[in-house]
This record gives structure tokens, C-alpha cells and sequence, in this order.
């Protein structure tokens, strides 16, 4: 295999081995602490335009399962310590490297990926390269930035998904860029799901007359999606509405709050929350690098869920709206299920609008 620098923009270089693709890559580094999930997590759309460092030492151990794709691979790099060549899984189609090549993503493995996560840790997320030569300057790298991150994933064109069983209820899914196990969670409840693009209007929503409406996740920055936000506002309150990570987001910007970046975001199978009502604390899956923010939330906002770590919003309700959203992924994969029943809330919500 060919030696490979990682290169960060503070200037930090990391020698290693390519794997993947025979390619140069330039992204926003960002470190995931899941010991398990690396299918998942190459293939979740809220990675677009990012490079992903694994925190946990061995990576494609169980090999490449298509069934447990969440979308397309759009991460820009991944990094790790080491990269297990004799995958044992009986689900398994091929092993990492070759699905990376398939897929145009570059790797990098034999880097001391302990060593970089602290320096994101200390420095906060910065952006990095996969590259076969150091360049001599890092402008063009420190310029870099994530931009029309969810035009590049949502849905070019409506899709419908029928309701495992008799169907209960009618369900129009934005998409921001979901997981798949979003819509696998709502069907398996009886939700016949009709998928959109992000852009499609709120009046074209409502016309539909679904029974509720889910926005999904999502990459980049939330206040990049003006438009987006836009017609949220003109539908909020005229139906149920849940937000999973993005749409949590956009959600509170539509309702008046803000969004802020964070350090270097949740991003993991392992990230405790506390419901703000109850007191009980849930383990939760979470890719996000931005989040509301706490002295700025929404004037019908009420925080549901707090970070137990950072004290960070996880959560709202606007109980005069009929809406609520979580910036954590209650369908997991990869994760704990502990929050699944948040998506029975959602049905039993839509129950009560009838």
C-alpha cells in the first residue's frame, strides 16, 4: 500500500497508509466515538463534506453489509489506526478498502488517531487533508468549507414507502438527507411514508394533507438553509410535526431561536441525555456539529432534553404548535434504542389531531 499524510490545517502532518481510493481529499475533520457502526456511519448523509476519524482502534472488523446502509457514502476521507483486512461476518459482501474504492473515498490507517482526537479535542474541529505529498502552503485547505451540504443529499425526486401492515397513518417525510432508519422505524408503525426534497413548499405539504409531517437530519450548518427554515414557519402549527438532528434545528430557527457551532460536536453511539421532566438520563446516538442555543431558544419553546455532558439543548417542545424535536437519533442504527418510543409520541400526536 502507498505512504499518505494527514494534514491539518494548524499544520500538524500525520504520516500513514492510504487505503480506498487512489485520490487526494481536503474536508472537515471530525472524530466519531462509536466502538461499533462504521457501516452506518459512512454511509449517514449528515457526514457530507467531512472527514471521519474513528476513535476506536480497529475499523471494518464485520466487513461491508449494504442491508445496514443508511444512504450514500458522501464522506470526503476517513482516518484510522488500523484497518482489519479479514473481515468475519456472515452478512458480509466485501471488506472495507474495497468498498471505499468503489465509493471514490480516500482512507488513511496506521495515524495515531488518539493523539489527533485530543487535538480536537483542545483546538476544536479544523479542516484536513488526505494526500500522497504535503502541499507547500495551506491556504486553499484552510479555506475550505462545507457548503450546499444538503442540495448534495436529499431526495432529487418524491418516494413513497408503504406502511408495513395496515397503514395508520400518512406521513410526509423532508428530506434534509435522512437515514433510512428513519423511515424503517416509521413504517414498521404502520406510517405509509412519502419522502420530499428539501425544498418542497409548505403549501404543497398541506395540500397533501398528511396526518404529520418529519423533517429529518442533515449536513452542514443550519442557517444555511434560509428557504428551508422559510416554510417551516408557514407550516408549523397546522399539523404535528417531529424533528430528528437538522430538522430539531430548523425547527427552532423557524420559531425565532439561534444555532451555534460546536467545539467539536456529539458524534457517537455513547452521548447521555437527561429528560428535562423526569430526571432519567437515556444513552443516545448523535452526529451533529452545531446545536440551538441555550439563551436564545424559541419564544414556544420548551427544553425536553439536556446534554449530560455539556448541558447543551437535546430537545424541545412547542406544546401550543402540536410539534416537538430531538437533535439526537432516536432510530439509532448504529446506537441504543432507548429513545425509539419517542417516535410512538409522535404517532400518539398525530392520533390526537384527528
Amino acid at each position: 500500500m502507498e505512504k499518505a499524510y494527514l494534514v491539518l490545517a494548524n499544520g500538524d502532518v500525520f504520516e500513514g497508509t492510504r487505503l480506498g481510493a487512489p485520490v487526494d481529499a481536503t474536508g472537515e475533520l471530525v472524530f466519531n466515538t462509536g466502538m461499533s457502526g462504521y457501516i452506518e456511519t459512512l454511509t449517514d448523509p449528515s457526514y457530507c463534506g467531512q472527514i471521519v476519524l474513528f476513535t476506536f482502534p480497529s475499523i471494518g472488523n464485520y466487513g461491508i453489509i449494504p442491508e445496514d446502509f443508511e444512504g450514500a457514502c458522501v464522506v470526503r476521507g476517513c482516518v484510522m489506526r488500523t484497518w482489519c483486512d479479514t473481515p468475519s461476518n456472515f452478512r458480509s459482501q466485501e471488506d472495507l478498502d474495497a468498498f471505499l474504492k468503489s465509493q471514490g473515498v480516500v482512507g488513511i490507517m496506521g495515524v495515531d488517531t488518539r493523539h489527533i482526537t485530543k487535538v480536537i479535542r483542545e483546538s476544536g474541529v479544523m479542516n484536513a487533508m488526505i494526500c500522497t505529498s504535503v502541499p507547500q502552503t495551506l491556504g486553499a485547505l484552510r479555506a475550505y468549507r462545507v457548503e450546499h451540504a444538503v442540495e448534495q443529499v436529499s431526495a432529487k425526486e418524491v418516494r413513497l414507502y408503504p406502511a408495513e401492515g395496515k397503514e395508520r397513518f400518512r406521513v410526509t417525510l423532508v428530506d434534509y438527507g435522512a437515514k433510512r432508519g428513519i423511515i424503517k422505524d416509521l413504517v414498521s408503525r404502520g406510517c405509509t411514508v412519502k419522502a420530499v426534497p428539501y425544498h418542497t413548499t409548505a403549501e404543497s405539504i398541506l395540500a397533501d394533507a398528511p396526518d404529520g409531517v418529519m423533517l429529518s437530519n442533515g449536513p452542514g450548518d443550519p442557517a444555511d438553509n434560509g428557504a428551508a427554515i422559510a416554510e417551516l414557519e408557514k407550516m408549523m402549527g397546522r399539523l404535528p410535526v417531529f424533528g430528528i438532528c437538522l430538522g430539531h434545528q430548523l425547527m427552532a430557527l423557524a420559531q425565532g431561536g439561534r444555532t451555534g457551532k460546536l467545539k467539536y460536536g456529539h458524534r457517537g453511539c455513547n452521548q447521555p441525555v437527561r429528560d428535562t421532566a423526569t430526571g432519567k438520563c437515556y444513552i443516545t446516538s448523535q452526529n451533529h456539529g452545531y446545536a440551538v442555543l441555550s439563551d436564545a431558544l424559541p419564544a414556544d419553546g420548551r427544553v425536553s432534553f439536556t446534554n449530560v455532558n455539556d448541558g447543551t439543548c437535546e430537545g424541545l417542545d412547542y406544546p401550543t404548535l402540536q410539534a416537538f424535536s430531538v437533535q439526537f437519533h432516536p432510530e439509532a442504527r448504529p446506537g441504543p434504542e432507548d429513545t425509539s418510543f419517542l417516535f410512538d409520541r409522535f404517532l400518539d400526536l398525530m392520533q390526537e389531531n384527528r
